[in-house]
């Protein structure tokens, strides 16, 4: 039978949500503001800009070029909206009329989509680690694993492209949560309509609609159990618990749905591990 670290892992979770946990806190130390900036003059774009692009720094196709860097193979650009008020004369009037004139531009993310340029937001502070070997042998276990992108302040997965970001060791103080924010990640990958086909990931929910809910709580309780198979579960539990706190309480604090929760979670870590953490 699978070791019953899945079960160890979900009781020690429930026994810190009825001790009542501290708040969340986001484990990593670096980081950009979760706005779009254009890389060139590092201000926000604005309006719509930055409902259609996620954070980041974005430069054009000549900006990129000139600043001797260049765009991946395959990747796909975004669009950056500008408009303003010109004016034009009614030609039977004499009138002159304000009317809005609407252009775009093609933008791509320079620290996930471009090479040979550098971010130009400078982290304040890095720790030297060395990886923990544990943790590495999970991830490399993970047989169909979505490319891991490393940008500072940048913790999600992309469903739609399929692929992963986590800010790099580095800007955690502590490794071992550097692990737990990965896991937590590659356990929402699993969700993708080729691997597990999970509802919260394979179809579309909006942000803290109840399904969106509970795929938080399926990757936070994954990345807790993936994390315990790592041997790091005791400096990352308690953040763990916090951040299942808050979704339960989206949830109205509905604490059967952690059984699951963590029941779709064993699913995630079977699936990441290929099933080769079991026992006699």
């Amino acid at each position: 039978m699978r070791v019953n670290v899945y079960k160890i892992v979900t009781d020690r979770i429930i026994a810190k949500l009825k001790q009542g946990v501290v708040p969340w806190r986001k484990p990593w130390v670096n980081g950009q503001p979760p706005v779009a900036v254009n890389w060139v003059t590092q201000k926000p774009y604005r309006g719509i800009n930055q409902c259609l692009l996620e954070p980041g720094e974005y430069a054009t196709i000549r900006q990129i070029n000139e600043a001797g860097g260049r765009v991946k193979k395959g990747e796909k650009a975004q669009i950056v909206v500008f408009w303003k008020w010109v004016e034009k004369e009614d030609e039977e009037t004499g009138e002159v009329e304000k009317i809005p004139f609407l252009r775009y531009y093609s933008v791509f993310e320079i620290n996930t989509q471009v090479e040979g340029l550098q971010s130009k937001r400078k982290p304040v502070q890095t720790f030297d680690h060395d990886p923990i070997e544990a943790g590495e042998k999970i991830v490399r276990g993970y047989a169909d694993c979505p490319e891991i992108r490393y940008v500072s302040g940048l913790a999600y997965y992309h469903k739609a492209l399929d692929y992963i970001s986590v800010p790099p060791l580095i800007d955690f103080p502590n490794p071992n949560e550097f692990y737990s924010v990965l896991f937590h990640e590659m356990v929402h990958s699993t969700g993708h309509p080729e691997r597990l086909s999970r509802k919260g990931i394979a179809t579309s929910v909006a942000f803290a609609d109840k399904e969106y809910s509970k795929e938080e709580l399926v990757a936070e309780l994954g990345s807790a159990m993936l994390c315990s198979l790592a041997g790091i579960e005791n400096s990352t539990i308690d953040n763990s618990a916090a951040y299942i706190q808050r979704w339960l309480e989206q949830l109205e604090n509905d604490s059967r749905l952690i059984v699951y929760a963590a029941a779709q979670a064993q699913k995630a870590v079977d699936y990441i591990t290929g099933n080769q953490y079991q026992t006699e």
